[in-house]
């Protein structure tokens, strides 16, 4: 006799409409039934992590590398450790599921004081809080729990952001029927009187053009534009950046390209070539604080074609219904139009390696961290020292970059790289971290050595907060933290140990150990000592900016 096919054979099965292959999270008895169906499923891997938290953000780098990810905590103290890591995709524009294993239907009905609760019988506290940080929620019976998946999938995919499913533990194991076709996830389909507005005023704004530049970012790579844009670009002569947040949805290595955008931080030749075209073409654009050095771009409207996920902009107007993607290629054809007699911008130009070894600096590490990347690499920087450096890098040909700049959550990025090689396994990851932000999610270390994972780990032993030194109080003691024998740290986390670690100095000790991890055999710990106040040249402009908004505010 067949199994029961249950609800939650159903939701996993969705999940793999949806490209997941692995679901994050930490046991607990209000899911624990769930978990038995995602063992036995043929194509979901069931992934813990030492924490929720960790997991959130796990599934939020497996996310960013798959396309979609999913968590699974228990009800109450599972999922408000994991609320940090949501909220996170929920500010980056990240689709991940959180699926919640709840108390029974009859125990919440009756309020009974179950632990994991408030004490009070009511069953709402929790989801109320979600629903702050996710697009769509749902709270699954066994008569609406087939329909809400659905409902809530596509709405996770469509807007690119967290979703919430509350599951009782009796509503997971109720008879389902299985799905006969897959999820359908439709694009969104454009207004035509919008779409024609908006190309008319476009052609308004660019004939008789001799400059117009492209700056795309995140949003871009987030709806799936980044083949569109990089045969753009290929195809037409516009000079080309991204923010910090969408480095690598361009190849950086070809013509065209002029770095990193960050408002007046900017190297010159970047803000020239952005911000000194007759019209800036800004696709998938969000201007924060920190990627701009504190909003000093100067991008004026009326200079200005703005695309966004859901709405469009030409000059001062707007125009709604308007999906990205459709609005981008229909750009794209109006710029292969007009383009004829655009004029070409000189090549970017990276400054030249110093060539001085010594004691590692700044400004070294990140010059011999360059020479060592390779093409398809997946280069994760924490916030901090780790992000801003990695902003001045020139990517290699199908690199990508994983930083939260925006939400700005520290240790964010380990339990990210073990999300992103969990999703690509084949590729190399590289994690540039601080050593006071390793130090919150630290412990997932130990599930890359389970996993058999060999990662790069960069960690940057600078003795504590270095970028909260910069803004304010460099010699105040909040700034300090615990001081930690990091290349011990693998072997306290693994019986089984495999990993190699280092503790570096000098910059030819840091060149001869890359090139020694350069063969991925196994899990791969450098700890590199750097000036305790020292940091990259766009860190220092934006804290600047920060300390001083801060002042005023």
């Amino acid at each position: 006799m067949q199994p029961t096919y249950t609800i939650a054979d159903y939701l996993l099965d969705r999940l793999t409409n949806c490209g997941i292959k692995h679901l994050f999270g930490v046991p607990g008895d209000y899911n624990l039934q769930f978990l038995d169906h995602v063992i036995e499923h043929p194509t979901i891997c069931w992934v813990g992590c030492a924490n929720e938290l960790n997991a959130a953000y796990a599934a939020d780098g497996y996310a960013r590398t798959q396309g979609a990810g999913a968590l699974l905590t228990t009800y109450g103290v599972g999922e408000l450790s994991a609320l940090n890591g949501v909220a996170g995709s929920y500010a980056e524009f990240v689709p991940v599921l959180h699926i919640v294993g709840a108390p029974g239907t009859q125990s919440q009905q009756r309020g009974e004081l179950v632990h994991h609760t408030l004490g009070d019988g009511d069953f709402s506290h929790f989801y109320l809080m979600s629903e702050q940080v996710t697009v769509a929620r749902a709270k699954l019976t066994a008569s609406n729990a087939c329909q809400e998946i659905d409902r809530v999938l596509r709405e996770m995919l469509l807007h690119r952001r967290p979703a919430y499913l509350l599951l009782p533990a009796d509503v997971a194991k109720a008879p389902a029927t299985a799905p006969v076709s897959a999820l359908s996830l439709g694009e969104m389909a454009a207004d035509d009187n919008a779409m024609a507005e908006f190309l008319q005023a476009s052609r308004q704004m660019l004939i008789g053009c001799r400059r117009v530049s492209l700056l795309a970012d995140f949003l871009a790579q987030r709806y799936g534009l980044q083949p569109m844009m990089r045969e753009w670009v290929a195809t037409q002569p516009l000079a080309h950046a991204t923010m910090l947040m969408g480095k690598g949805l361009f190849d950086e290595q070809q013509p065209g390209f002029v770095g990193t955008y960050s408002g007046a931080a900017s190297a010159r030749q970047t803000r020239e070539a952005i911000e000194g075209a007759d019209v800036t073409l800004c696709v998938g654009t969000r201007f924060t604080d920190t990627i701009t050095a504190g909003f000093t771009q100067q991008l004026p409207l009326e200079k200005t074609i703005e695309l966004q996920p859901f709405s469009a902009r030409v000059g001062v107007r707007w125009f709604s219904d308007l999906p990205i993607g459709q609005a981008a290629r229909a750009l794209k054809q109006l710029c292969a139009e007009l383009s004829v007699g655009w004029a070409r911008f000189a090549a970017y130009s990276q400054e030249a390696d110093d060539g001085v070894d010594g004691a590692l600096t700044q400004p070294r590490f990140w010059r011999t961290l360059q020479a060592f990347l390779q093409p398809g690499d997946i280069l994760l920087a924490d916030q901090g020292t780790a992000a801003f450096g990695a902003a001045a890098l020139r990517l290699p040909s199908d690199a990508m970059l994983i930083v939260q700049p925006l939400w700005g959550s520290i240790g964010f990025t380990l339990p990210a790289a073990f999300g992103a090689q969990t999703a690509a396994p084949e590729r190399r990851v590289v994690l540039i971290i601080g050593d006071g932000a390793a130090q919150l999610t630290i412990q997932e270390l130990g599930s890359m050595l389970r996993d058999e994972q060999r990662p790069l780990i960069l960690l940057l032993n600078n003795e504590g907060y270095t970028v909260e030194r910069a803004i304010h109080g460099p010699e105040q003691r909040y700034n300090d933290i615990a001081l930690w024998n990091w290349t011990q740290l693998p072997q306290a986390l693994s019986l089984e140990c495999q990993a190699q670690s280092w503790r570096v100095t000098e910059t030819v000790q840091f060149r001869d150990v890359l090139a020694l991890a350069a063969g991925r055999q196994r899990l791969t710990l450098v700890e590199v000592v750097l000036p305790k106040q020292e940091v990259p040249a766009l860190l220092h402009a934006i804290t600047q900016a920060l300390e001083a908004r801060n002042n005023v505010h």
